[in-house]
C-alpha cells in the first residue's frame, strides 16, 4: 500500500512541493489528483468548477508547427473554435454571435502571440516557431508539451518533474513564470532550488503518510532534520566518513597543491550533520576512488575550435558546423569548473570534444600523461546499449581498458563485478536486466558505477542529475566533493553547482571564458539575456507592423525562393498594401462589433472578421519568409 489513511487539504493559490524517495507514491497521489486512480477508502474532494492543466507524459508525434501545437493547449479555445464551426453550420444567428463572443474573450488574437512566448522562454529559437513537432528531438518535444501544459487556463496545475529536459536559462525563465502564476500548483521535483524558489508548502510522503510541512524544501529539510537529530538514529552511518572528512582537512589544508581539494572537503563537513537524515533515505551511497595518478595540466588548449563535422554523406568540401573557437585554456589537477552558457551556446559540444566523442575542428588539445578521464553523457543512451545488461556492460568495459593497457589494479574476474555492481544496487536478478527497461533513474546509476569503476582523474559530467532524486543527488554532490581528480561540470542543479564548483567557465557567442560572478549572478544574467530577446522580437514585430501601414493595392504573392531582388521588394510591397487594408477592414469590423449591433448582424460581422484574420495571418507569414529571403541575399 503506498498511501494510507492520509490526509492533507491545499488552499487556493498555494504552490506545494510534494517530496518523497522514488515509489514512496508521489506519481499515484497525482493519479489521484487527476481522476486516473481512485480511492479505496475515505474521501476526495476537488472543487467542480477547477480547471486542470497538466504535461502530459506522452512523447508528441505530429506535423503540426510547434506554434499550432502549443495554441491547441489552450482548451477554453479550442472549445470556443470548435463552437464556432458548429454554429456557423446553423442558421441561429443568436448561437453564432455567443459563439463569435465567446471566442473573442477566450483570446483568439493574441493566443499565437502567448503560445509563441512560451515556447521562447523554454529555450527555442525564434526561426523554429512554425518547425514541425516531429523535427524535434524527444526532449524538445517534452518542452513543448510543458508549454502546452501552460497555455492551458488553470486553477491547479500539477507538474511532474518539469525541470528534467531543461537547461538553466529554461529552468530559471519557468521559475519566473510559476512565481506570476495565479492558481494552485502541485509539483514533483529533485530540484532543491526550484523547490525553494517555486513552493511554500511542502508535501512529504513517508511510511504510506502525508505530512504537510509550512515552508519550502529547505525548510522542510531543517524541520525533519531536527526531528530525526532527536530520535538519534539519522547521524550514526555519518560519523565515519566526517572523521575521514578531518583527516583530509588537517593534513592538506596547508599544502598549496591540495588546497582546492580541502577546501571542497571543507564544504562536504559543512553540509554533512544537514543532510544526513536525507542521504540515510538515499538508496546507496558511493565514493570515487583515489585516482591512480594526478597529470597536472589535465589538459591544455590552444586556439581549439569545437563544433560537428561535415556529414558523410555531404558534398566534398562542405565546411564543418563550428560553434565555439579559439579557445586557449588549461584545466589543472584539482579544479571544480561549472560550465555556464545559454542554451545552445555550445556547453555540450565542448565537453563532447574534451570526451574525445567529438574531434576539435581546428587548434591544439594536449592532454597530460595518465588522463583517464570519466564521462557522464547528457543522454545516458548515448553510452548504454538498450539490449545488453549491467554485467554485460561492465564485462565490455573490462575487456576496452584492458585493450586500451588502462586496466590499472582493478577487479576484473565476475565475481568482483557482480559485487561490485551490488553496491550500486544492482544486485540479484538485475545484473542480467536489459538496460533498455530500466528507469531512466537506474539507468544513470549503471553510468555512475561504470565511471566509478574505472578511476577516473577527469570527470565530466553533462547532467548528471536529471534521473536521480534528491537524495541519489546528494550522495553524488558528496561524493564529488570527496573525488581527488578533476571535475567539469554541465548542470541546471543549482545546488549541486554551488556545492561543487569553485569557479565557472561561460560559453556564450561562440567562445569560452571565466565567469566573473556566482550562480545568482549568472542567474541576473539569464533574465537580462531573456528580456533582451523579448525586446529584439518586439522591436522586430513593431518594424513589421509599421511595414503594414504603408499605402498601395495589389494580389498576395506566391512564395519564392529565386526572385531577384527587385521582384522580392516589390512582392513585399504588394503584401504590405494588401496588410493595410486588411489592417483597417478589421478595425471597422471591431469598431461595429462595440456598439452593440442586432444579433443577426452580430454573427454576419464576426465571420466577416474571422476571414480578415485568417488572411492576415496568412500575408504575415509571406511577409516573414519575403523579408528573411531578401536579408539573405548578397548586399
Amino acid at each position: 500500500m503506498l498511501l494510507d489513511a492520509a490526509s492533507m487539504t491545499v488552499n487556493p493559490g498555494e504552490k506545494v512541493g510534494l517530496v518523497g524517495r522514488n515509489g514512496a507514491g508521489k506519481s499515484s497521489l497525482f493519479g489521484l489528483l487527476n481522476g486516473t486512480l481512485h480511492e479505496d477508502a475515505g474521501e476526495y474532494y476537488l472543487p467542480p468548477q477547477w480547471r486542470m492543466g497538466q504535461v502530459a507524459q506522452d512523447m508528441p508525434e505530429t506535423e503540426q508547427s510547434a506554434t499550432d501545437f502549443v495554441v491547441e493547449g489552450d482548451t477554453a479555445l479550442l472549445a470556443a473554435q470548435q463552437e464556432v464551426t458548429a454554429a456557423e453550420a446553423t442558421d441561429d444567428y443568436d448561437r453564432m454571435a455567443h459563439a463569435y463572443m465567446e471566442l473573442q474573450d477566450a483570446g483568439a488574437n493574441d493566443a499565437p502571440a502567448r503560445a509563441q512566448a512560451l515556447i521562447l522562454g523554454l529555450g527555442f529559437k525564434t526561426t523554429e516557431l512554425g518547425n514541425p513537432v516531429n523535427s524535434f528531438s524527444g526532449g524538445w518535444r517534452m518542452r513543448l508539451q510543458l508549454a502546452r501544459a501552460l497555455m492551458c487556463p488553470s486553477d491547479l496545475l500539477l507538474l511532474d518533474e518539469p525541470t528534467n529536459h531543461l537547461d538553466l536559462d529554461a529552468l530559471v525563465w519557468l521559475e519566473a513564470w510559476l512565481k506570476r502564476y495565479e492558481g494552485t500548483i502541485i509539483v514533483i521535483s529533485h530540484d532543491r532550488e526550484f523547490l525553494d524558489a517555486v513552493t511554500g508548502v511542502t508535501l512529504h510522503i513517508d511510511a504510506a503518510r502525508l505530512v504537510r510541512y509550512g515552508g519550502n524544501y529547505s525548510k522542510f529539510e531543517d524541520i525533519r532534520a531536527e526531528q530525526l537529530e532527536l530520535q538519534q538514529n539519522a547521524f550514526s552511518k555519518q560519523q565515519e566518513k566526517i572523521a575521514h572528512l578531518q583527516k583530509f582537512i588537517a593534513r592538506f589544508k596547508a599544502k598549496a597543491s591540495k588546497a582546492k581539494q580541502a577546501q571542497s572537503r571543507v564544504k562536504a563537513l559543512d553540509r554533512m550533520e544537514k543532510i544526513a537524515p536525507l542521504l540515510s533515505e538515499a538508496d546507496f551511497t558511493f565514493e570515487f576512488k583515489e585516482p591512480a595518478n594526478l597529470p597536472n595540466p589535465m589538459l591544455a588548449m590552444r586556439h581549439v575550435t569545437f563544433g560537428y563535422p561535415a556529414p558523410a554523406d555531404a558534398p566534398t568540401g562542405s565546411a564543418p558546423s563550428v560553434i565555439v573557437q579559439d579557445v586557449s585554456r588549461s584545466v589543472l589537477a584539482g579544479q571544480r569548473i561549472g560550465i555556464l552558457g545559454a542554451n545552445g551556446q555550445g556547453k555540450s559540444t565542448v565537453v563532447k570534444t574534451i570526451a574525445r566523442v567529438l574531434p576539435a575542428l581546428g587548434g591544439e588539445l594536449t592532454e597530460g600523461k595518465g588522463l583517464n578521464i570519466g564521462y557522464f553523457a547528457q543522454q545516458e543512451l548515448d553510452v548504454l546499449v538498450p539490449g545488453d545488461t549491467p554485467l554485460e556492460h561492465m564485462s565490455r568495459l573490462v575487456r576496452e581498458m584492458t585493450a586500451a593497457g588502462k586496466i590499472g589494479n582493478q577487479p576484473t574476474r565476475e565475481q568482483d563485478l557482480r559485487s561490485f555492481l551490488g553496491t550500486f544496487n544492482f544486485g540479484g536478478d538485475m545484473v542480467k536486466q536489459a538496460v533498455g527497461s530500466m528507469s531512466g533513474g537506474e539507468k544513470a546509476r549503471l553510468v555512475l558505477c561504470m565511471i566509478v569503476w574505472q578511476r577516473p582523474n577527469l570527470l565530466l559530467l553533462d547532467e548528471p542529475t536529471n534521473h536521480l532524486d534528491l537524495a541519489t543527488r546528494e550522495a553524488l554532490s558528496m561524493a564529488l566533493n570527496e573525488f581527488e581528480g578533476t571535475v567539469m561540470l554541465v548542470s541546471h542543479d543549482r545546488a549541486l553547482l554551488r556545492a561543487v564548483c569553485d569557479e565557472f567557465w561561460m560559453v556564450s557567442r561562440g567562445g569560452v571564458a571565466p565567469f566573473d560572478g556566482d550562480l545568482d549572478d549568472y542567474q541576473r544574467y539569464l533574465l537580462d539575456e531573456a528580456r533582451r530577446q523579448r525586446e529584439l522580437v518586439r522591436e522586430a514585430s513593431n518594424s513589421a507592423a509599421k511595414a503594414q501601414r504603408k499605402a498601395g493595392a495589389a494580389p498576395a504573392p506566391e512564395k519564392t525562393k529565386t526572385a531577384p531582388p527587385g521582384s522580392l521588394k516589390r512582392k513585399l510591397q504588394e503584401v504590405d498594401a494588401r496588410m493595410a487594408i486588411l489592417n483597417h477592414e478589421g478595425a471597422e469590423l471591431e469598431g461595429q462589433l462595440s456598439n452593440s449591433p442586432a444579433l443577426a448582424e452580430i454573427a454576419e460581422l464576426g465571420r466577416r472578421l474571422k476571414t480578415v484574420n485568417d488572411e492576415l495571418q496568412i500575408l504575415e507569414e509571406q511577409w516573414l519568409a519575403l523579408s528573411d529571403q531578401l536579408e539573405a541575399l548578397p548586399n
